[in-house]
C-alpha cells in the first residue's frame, strides 16, 4: 500500500521552484505551512535566479501567519480584489503608481459591476459579456479591465479557489491599428512658432519661461520620454564632451501620499542609457545652464519653488500652446516617434530601440516608426529584369531561341 507524501511540519516550507516570466526577471515559488496549519504559496521575484532565491528566503524569514481567511469558492470578487491589491503591495514588485491605477480600475469599474458575485458564480460567459460592454466606453478601459481581471483571478487559481482562470477564454480586445504619424520639417516649424507665440503672449501672472521650448528640444535631440526629461539633473549632463551626452537614469512620479518626486530608475532596465546629443539640443541646454537660477535639487527643469515638475502639468501646458496652431495631434510621444522614425530610416530599428530605451525593437517597429509613403528606390536592382532577351529596349526584342538560357542573371 502506497504512502502519501507527509505533510509539512508547521512553520516549514517545501522545495523552491523557479520560472522566468520575462528575460530580465525570475520568480521563486514555494509552499509554506503557516502556524495556523494552512499551506499557502509564497512567491518572490528578482532580476536573476539567485536574487529571486534570496528574496524568497527573506520573505519566508519575515513571514507571519496571515490573519485573513484563505481564498475559497465562496469568496466574493470584492474580497478577492482587496486581497489581490494587498498581495501586490506586500510583494513590492510593482510601482505604487501602477498598483494605484489597478485600484482605480477595481473601484470604478469592476466592483460596481460584479463585486458581489462569489467566485463560484463567476463564469467565462459572464465576464465576456461584461468586458465586451466596456468597449462601448473605450477600448483602453476594456483593455485595462481585462488585464486586472486576468491577474486577480490568477491569484484565485493559485489558491485553488478556481480550477481555471475564467478570463483566459474571453474575447480578445481588438484595437484599431493606427498609422504612426511623425513630424515633418514644416510641422516642426509650426511647433516652434507656437512656442514663440506662447512665450510672447501677455497674460496675468508671472511671465512665461522658455523651459517648454528647451524640453521639446531635448526630447527631439534624445528621443527621451517626457518623464525622463523632467527628471534630468545637471549632474546627468556632460555638455562639454565631444559629442555632448546625457545619462537618462530617472523619471518623474506622482502619488497621492508622496506628491511629485524623482524616481531613481526609469521605466525599465533598458531605459537606463547614455545618449549623444545633437548640437541644437546641447546649445539649448547650455543657454539654460547660463540663465537658470541654482537648484538645490540639481534639477534642469525645476518649478519656481525648486521642486520637480509634474508630467501632467507640462502636458496640460503643451495642450494650451498647440491649440491655436492646428497641432492637436502632436503629443510628447510624437517627438519620440519622430526620433525613432528618422533613426530607423537612416540607420536601423535596433539603433532606434536603443535610443528610445525599449527592451525590444519589435515595440519600436510596431508603435513608433512611421511607414514611408514612398518605397525604397530599388529601380536600379529591378533594371536587371529588363535585360532579359526580348525585353523592350534591348538589342534583341525577338523571342529567345529554343533551348536558350532564359534565366535572369545579375550583372
Amino acid at each position: 500500500m502506497s504512502v502519501g507524501r507527509p505533510s509539512l511540519p508547521v512553520g516549514t516550507w517545501g522545495d523552491f521552484t523557479f520560472t522566468q516570466p520575462r528575460k530580465t526577471a525570475w520568480r521563486a515559488r514555494t509552499r509554506i505551512r503557516d502556524l495556523d496549519g494552512v499551506v499557502r504559496e509564497v512567491t518572490a521575484t528578482g532580476t536573476t535566479r539567485a536574487a529571486a532565491d534570496r528574496a524568497l528566503r527573506v520573505k519566508l524569514a519575515d513571514r507571519s501567519t496571515p490573519r485573513e481567511s484563505a481564498i475559497t469558492s465562496s469568496t466574493t470578487v470584492s474580497k478577492l480584489a482587496q486581497t489581490w491589491i494587498q498581495h501586490l503591495r506586500d510583494e513590492g514588485r510593482l510601482e505604487n503608481t501602477t498598483i494605484n491605477e489597478y485600484q482605480r480600475v477595481l473601484d470604478n469599474i469592476v466592483i460596481p459591476e460584479i463585486g458581489g458575485l462569489k467566485l463560484s458564480e463567476v463564469t467565462t460567459g459572464r465576464l465576456d459579456s461584461f468586458i465586451l460592454r466596456l468597449r462601448q466606453v473605450s477600448v483602453n478601459r476594456q483593455r485595462k479591465t481585462k488585464v486586472v481581471l486576468g491577474a486577480m483571478f490568477g491569484l484565485a487559481v493559485r489558491h485553488d479557489a478556481l480550477v481555471v482562470n475564467p478570463v483566459h477564454q474571453t474575447s480578445k480586445v481588438h484595437r484599431e491599428r493606427q498609422e504612426v504619424r511623425t513630424l515633418t520639417v514644416e510641422d516642426l516649424e509650426m511647433v516652434r512658432r507656437a512656442l514663440r507665440a506662447w512665450e510672447e503672449e501677455h497674460r496675468p501672472g508671472p511671465r512665461a519661461t522658455s523651459d517648454m521650448a528647451t524640453i521639446i528640444d531635448v526630447m527631439l535631440g534624445s528621443g527621451a520620454r517626457i518623464g525622463e526629461v523632467l527628471a534630468l539633473r545637471w549632474s546627468d549632463l556632460d555638455l562639454d564632451s565631444s559629442p555632448p551626452v546625457v545619462v537618462l537614469n530617472g523619471t518623474i512620479k506622482n502619488e497621492k501620499a508622496k506628491g511629485t518626486y524623482r524616481k531613481a530608475t526609469p521605466k525599465t532596465d533598458a531605459s537606463v542609457r547614455t545618449v549623444a546629443l545633437p548640437e541644437f539640443a546641447a546649445q539649448a541646454l547650455r543657454r539654460r545652464r547660463t540663465q537658470a537660477a541654482p537648484s538645490a535639487i540639481d534639477a534642469v527643469f525645476p518649478t519656481r519653488n525648486d521642486t520637480w515638475q509634474q508630467v501632467s502639468k507640462v502636458q496640460r501646458r503643451w495642450r494650451a500652446i498647440r491649440s491655436d496652431f492646428g497641432l492637436d495631434w502632436v503629443t510628447p510621444h510624437t517627438f519620440r516617434k519622430t526620433v525613432a522614425t528618422l533613426i530607423a530610416q537612416e540607420l536601423n530599428p535596433e539603433v532606434a530601440a536603443q535610443q528610445l530605451g525599449h527592451t525590444s525593437s519589435e515595440i519600436t517597429r510596431r508603435f513608433y516608426i512611421s511607414k514611408p509613403t514612398l518605397a525604397a528606390d530599388a529601380s536600379a536592382l529591378l533594371e536587371r529584369l529588363g535585360k532579359a532577351p526580348g525585353a523592350p529596349g534591348t538589342d534583341d526584342e525577338s523571342p529567345p531561341q529554343e533551348g536558350a538560357d532564359d534565366r535572369i542573371k545579375g550583372d
